[in-house]
């Protein structure tokens, strides 16, 4: 019997439109005589939606068409079945619920990425691929990630975070960053992905454009000092806290000083990449300009690898994430820049190099939920005690 996975993408997020490509991606790649695939759409409203042209991409080009041909759903667990219920039911005629054995989140940003849809599956008891709850949450805040990572010896740069009260006076905000930093300096929001809201200042009044912009898209933002001379290096890891594995490493190329949402999306959004063909399976991430493998003396990819897998396990991750780092040219260090939990394109094109095709990759990502799902079935989540029989609140109305 197949397994029948639902491969949830979209969402409330300014990365929505990047996660609807994944998503679809991750559908169009999966062995299908093995699983039987539900594409499941995320609105911007996180409404969910299931139909027959949910998984064909062509399709969003009018979302409202497409919604309107499409049913929304809900998630039922009945009984140990996980149901894809259509909302509102109806006593009569309706359409019946989908069941399925596993969700797919393949999501990116805030309010999806970040711990609360895999806390929304968790609480329904739905097994899912990908990071859990503490993983996702931590490794979507930059700062959080950088205090843990450093705990295990990880390189990265000192950082400090601003939020919304302290925008109340940015003029103490611009003081303390340039007397922390100096310049040039990165403005990022805490907790986006994509390069959304993040800026390069070199005086002041940059500085005050980069905040304003991280301040949009976030309520707390992180500074830090800007390499000059950056180069940026990616690896990906596969597994989980037990055992993990790197994959190859990829430089990717931009058009300025750093990757930006264009260069990751919007440039190469017509283009064809990586081994797998065009089509949907083409762009996204995958269509991005990079080199792979990058070029690195044999010391130091090996080094890259070993301190993605590093961080990867520190911060409990799950599936597939994507390890960013930054080589200083002028000093030859090398730091951790950040994670995605949940990368673009599922990061397939780096897997690939070294001997997993992407079918493969998902397939292990599914076997990694349900090897999860089993260890958390032998944990005890109940304790035994008489303590509501014996309960008394005095005077409260009963």
């Amino acid at each position: 019997m197949k397994t029948r996975v639902a491969v949830m993408f979209g969402g409330k997020t300014v990365e929505h439109e990047v996660s609807v490509i994944s998503g679809i991606q991750a559908c169009m790649a999966m062995d299908l005589d093995k699983y039987d695939v539900i594409p499941v759409y995320l609105t911007k409203e996180n409404d969910m939606y299931i139909g027959d042209d949910i998984g064909s991409i062509r399709a969003y080009r009018d979302i409202p068409a497409l919604l309107a041909k499409s049913q929304r759903v809900i998630l039922i667990n009945e009984g140990g079945h996980k149901l894809l219920t259509p909302y509102p039911m109806k006593r009569f005629g309706g359409a019946k619920p989908v069941e399925f054995d596993v969700a797919f989140p393949v999501v990116h940003g805030t309010n999806v990425e970040d711990g609360a849809l895999q806390g929304y599956l968790k609480t329904l008891g739905v097994p899912f691929v990908g990071p859990d709850v503490t993983a996702s949450a931590v490794s979507m805040d930059k700062f959080v990630t950088k205090a843990i990572l450093k705990e295990y010896g990880v390189p990265v740069l000192d950082a400090r975070v601003y939020t919304l009260a302290d925008y109340v006076d940015i003029e103490k905000i611009l003081d303390d960053i340039e007397s922390v930093f100096g310049y040039p300096v990165i403005i990022k929001p805490v907790n986006l992905g994509s390069s959304v809201g993040i800026g390069i200042a070199r005086n002041r009044t940059e500085l005050i454009g980069a905040v304003d912009d991280a301040f949009r898209y976030s309520t707390r933002l992180m500074a830090e000092h800007a390499i000059s001379k950056l180069r940026e290096i990616n690896c990906a890891v596969l597994g989980d806290d037990t055992d993990a594995t790197a994959s190859e490493c990829e430089e990717p190329l931009h058009t300025a000083e750093i990757l930006s949402y264009e260069d990751k999306y919007v440039n190469n959004a017509g283009s064809k990449g990586g081994k797998s063909g065009g089509g949907a399976k083409g762009a996204g991430m995958a269509s991005v300009a990079r080199k792979i493998p990058a070029e690195l003396s044999p010391e130091m990819r090996e080094k890259v690898r070993e301190l993605a897998v590093r961080s990867f396990r520190a911060l409990g991750c799950c599936g597939v994430s994507r390890i960013d780092f930054m080589i200083d040219e002028e000093t030859g260090e090398l730091y951790f820049n950040e994670i995605n939990p949940i990368p673009g394109s599922l990061a397939f094109y780096l897997w690939e190099p070294v001997g997993v095709p992407y079918g493969d990759l998902l397939d292990r990502m599914i076997q990694l939920a349900f090897k999860r799902m089993r260890t958390e079935e032998a944990v005890t989540f109940s304790f035994e005690t008489n303590i509501l029989a014996n309960a008394d609140l005095g005077g409260a109305k009963h």
